[in-house]
């Protein structure tokens, strides 16, 4: 895939009566796929040894309610509402499915792995956005591990206005999602305009850097396997 900035819900946009899964190749085969249900269609309720983040991209969904989940009899609201920028996290083991109601609904589906260090921000089967889950810092970026294991990490930063990464490469391949506010992404020499909504790849040891143009959330998911 090439680097470019681009909106994950509009490259896989609902069809009516299907649901399409496709891998992202971000790291291992598999464990980072995008998905599009087209209105009320919805994936059948299945349970992963693994703990799993999704993150919703456009339209909308509900989990729990009327589909054999589990999140009642463990003591959990059901149904959650998933949105364009909310998150829910699934530890392993529990039983969750997706429903798309009328506009459809496009997410990102990230499988961790079962020693994945979960921070406690994130409770299970609640529905957060991700811009609120950090604050700005004065004169600062702040950045929050969301989940890491020894083959990914998933982060959120904000950055308060001028401030920005210096040029670094990537340890591995990653995927940005640009929550609130803009930045320039600089990538190889080029410099790429981005936004709330809007997603940005970058390959392994990509020279790259991020300046806020104002201020400025995102969230990152790193590869390191």
């Amino acid at each position: 895939m090439v680097s470019r900035v681009f909106k994950i819900a509009e490259e896989r946009k609902p069809k009516a009566g299907m649901t399409i899964s496709t891998d992202a190749r971000l790291g291992a085969k598999g464990r980072v796929r995008f998905f599009s249900l087209g209105p009320h269609t919805d994936i059948s309720p299945e349970r992963y040894d693994c703990p799993a983040i999704y993150i919703g991209a456009g339209g909308r969904a509900e989990s729990g309610q009327d589909m054999d989940c589990e999140y009642e009899s463990a003591g959990l609201r059901s149904p959650v509402r998933l949105e364009e920028g909310r998150i829910l996290f699934i530890p392993g083991g529990m039983l969750c499915g997706m429903r798309a109601l009328i506009d459809g609904f496009v997410y990102t589906e990230i499988l961790m792995e079962r020693e994945t260090i979960m921070n406690e921000i994130l409770k299970p089967a609640e529905v957060f956005r991700l811009k609120d889950l950090i604050n700005y810092e004065k004169g600062s970026i702040a950045n929050m591990d969301l989940a890491t294991n020894k083959g990914m990490k998933l982060m959120i930063l904000s950055f308060d206005e001028g401030c920005g990464l210096s040029e670094h490469r990537a340890p591995g391949d990653a995927l940005l999602f640009a929550l609130e506010g803009k930045a320039v992404i600089g990538y190889e020499g080029r410099d790429y305009a981005i936004q709330e909504g809007e997603n940005f790849r970058f390959e392994k040891n990509g020279l790259h850097s991020v300046k806020a143009d104002g201020r400025f959330k995102m969230a990152l998911l790193l590869m390191l396997a």
